[in-house]
C-alpha cells in the first residue's frame, strides 16, 4: 500500500499573501494526519514565500507521522535541517524567479559531501529527479536513500499515446531506483484525475501532493480532501 505526504507549502502561501497569522499550516498539518496523511511536507524555499522558519519548529515539535522537508542544498539549509532533524530531507532545485520547481535535479558529485553530512545527522535524504536512468545511478553513487521521481512531465501532457510512454517510463525508472535499493516516491502536479494511474503500477512507496488537495480544500474542507486522496494512493 502506497503512502500519502500531504504538502501544506499552500496554506501558508495564503497566510503570507497578507502577511498575516491565518490559515495556520500547523492546523492543516494536523487536519491532514487525522484524515490518513502518512507524511506532512514542506519546501523552506530560501526566499520564505510560504512556509517561515517557526512552521518549520512547530511543526517538528507536533507532527505525529513523519516530516518531510524539501529544501535546496545550501548551507544555511543544511544547517537547519541538521537543527531540526526532519525525519527526510528532499534536496530539490530552487530559483527565486520560479514560480513552482520547474524540473529535477541535476545531480553532481558535489552533493555528495551535504548528502553525508546530512546522513551524518541519522535524516534520511531523498533527490527530487526525473525519471532518468543515468541520475538515478547517480543518486545511488552520492548516497541518496530515496528518489522522487518528478512527474510533472507526466502530469501537463494529454496525448494517450504520449502519457502512455511517460508512464512506462515512470516505471522503468522506479524498477531501477529499487534494484538499487532505494525507495520510489513520486510527486509534482499530480491530481485527482492522474494519480491512479501511478498507483496502479504497484511499485511507487510514497506520493507527496500538495497544490491539487488544497485547491479542492477551498471547495469540500481540508479533512475531506485529505481523505479521498488517501483513498485514491491507498
Amino acid at each position: 500500500m502506497a503512502e500519502l505526504g500531504v504538502n501544506i507549502d499552500h496554506i501558508a502561501t495564503i497566510r503570507q499573501a497578507r502577511m498575516g497569522i491565518e490559515p495556520e499550516p500547523i492546523h492543516a498539518a494536523s487536519i491532514a494526519e487525522q484524515n490518513g496523511a502518512d507524511q506532512i511536507t514542506i519546501h523552506l524555499r530560501e526566499d520564505r514565500r510560504h512556509i517561515q522558519d517557526r512552521d518549520l519548529r512547530i511543526l517538528r515539535e507536533i507532527v505525529q507521522t513523519r516530516l518531510n522537508l524539501e529544501m535546496a542544498a545550501t548551507s544555511e539549509m543544511i544547517r537547519i535541517a541538521k537543527k531540526l532533524k526532519p525525519d527526510t530531507v528532499t534536496l530539490v532545485p530552487e530559483k527565486r524567479e520560479e514560480i513552482t520547481t520547474e524540473g529535477g535535479l541535476k545531480l553532481t558529485d558535489a552533493l555528495k559531501p551535504q548528502i553525508k553530512e546530512i546522513k551524518e545527522a541519522e535524516i534520511e535524504v531523498s533527490v527530487f529527479i526525473e525519471p532518468d536512468f543515468e541520475m538515478i545511478g547517480f543518486a545511488k553513487k552520492i548516497g541518496a536513500d530515496a528518489v522522487e521521481i518528478h512527474t510533472g512531465k507526466y502530469a501537463n501532457l494529454n496525448s494517450k499515446n504520449e502519457i502512455d510512454a511517460e508512464v512506462e517510463k515512470i516505471f522503468k525508472a522506479a524498477e531501477l531506483i529499487k534494484k538499487l535499493d532505494m525507495r520510489v516516491v513520486a510527486g509534482h502536479g499530480l491530481n485527482y484525475h492522474n494519480t491512479q494511474r501511478l498507483v496502479e503500477l504497484g511499485i511507487i512507496e510514497e506520493f507527496n501532493i500538495g497544490h491539487s488537495i488544497i485547491s479542492r480544500a477551498v471547495f469540500t474542507g481540508l479533512a475531506e480532501a485529505v481523505f479521498l486522496m488517501k483513498e485514491i494512493v491507498s
